[in-house]
């Protein structure tokens, strides 16, 4: 069974743990510093923020609080979708290591394909961001590169030019909404798959169907979310900034759903939607 300390091999060696603690939509401040600490005490060494979410600076401020080393961390930001571009991609970088306060990064990832600003010529803006994040993980200030909300025609739009292929494709997965092609396109390029928004931004608590696997299983629904995803082979990144609830979200390691109650989250289709087209997104 697998268990908290587990980790997953990125494809350059380096090990992620397989869960973290999402920081999306945490108001920057006290808040997130709270947050964050807490996820900490409680466990959680793997961190994701991101550029657009405005709290880097709170998240680095609860990691020197935390007392931690930073060796045993490890911290996602992604870059956002203004500041797509080789020299625009490398001046975000430092303004985003200097508000967390750190040396190096674990995990960079382009945080949408198509931003509204590149919309005309985003394949040559990906390819200019990803040419600065290879030369700051050649350099030594980032340990790994990946993408969040690529689907495969962009990952192959991608590939023409890098040198260096993602390591990491972080997406919307939840109940009912397992992107399976782009999942399967991952993995067949060995890169690890990240599920945010593991449970579905609230709507799954009012879904019968995971209400009675609750009940069965002595569990919350949001256990049985991350629990799920654990075994579908994801690396779900639950976030919340109640403290019962981060710590309860990391509560997962001494169960085991069926193989038949796995598949059968999964084919909730729909129940909380599905991920939006990352073409027509209006940011």
């Amino acid at each position: 069974m697998i268990s908290q300390k587990d980790t997953y091999k990125l494809a350059n060696g380096v090990e992620i743990p397989c869960l973290g603690f999402g920081t999306w939509q945490t108001p920057d401040g006290e808040t997130a510093v709270r947050a964050v600490r807490c996820a900490i005490d409680a466990g959680y060494t793997h961190i994701d923020t991101a550029q657009a979410y405005g709290n880097e600076a709170s998240v680095g401020k609860a990691i020197r609080q935390s007392g931690v080393p930073r060796k045993d961390l490890f911290i996602t930001t992604k870059l956002w979708n203004t500041n797509h571009s080789y020299e625009l991609t490398l001046r975000s970088f430092e303004e985003s290591m200097d508000k967390l306060g750190l040396d190096y990064l674990d995990l960079f990832l382009i945080h949408w394909p198509n931003p509204i600003s590149f919309r005309d010529r985003w394949e040559q803006a990906n390819a200019e961001s990803w040419k600065a994040m290879e030369e700051l993980a050649d350099a030594g200030r980032i340990r790994a590169i990946g993408v969040s909300n690529f689907l495969p025609r962009h990952l192959e739009a991608l590939a023409k030019t890098a040198k260096i292929a993602p390591q990491v494709n972080q997406i919307r997965l939840c109940p009912g909404d397992t992107q399976d092609e782009t999942v399967a396109y991952c993995r067949e390029r060995q890169m690890i798959v990240e599920a945010y928004s593991p449970l579905g931004t609230g709507r799954i608590f009012d879904v019968p169907e995971m209400q009675a696997l609750a009940k069965k299983y002595g569990r919350s629904i949001a256990q049985i979310c991350v629990r799920w995803s654990l075994q579908r082979g994801y690396l779900p990144l639950p976030k919340s900034v109640t403290p019962s609830r981060i710590e309860e979200n990391l509560r997962v390691f001494d169960f085991a759903l069926t193989e038949e109650d796995v598949q059968k989250i999964a084919d909730l289709k729909g129940c909380v939607g599905y991920a939006s087209d990352p073409d027509s997104r209006p940011f």
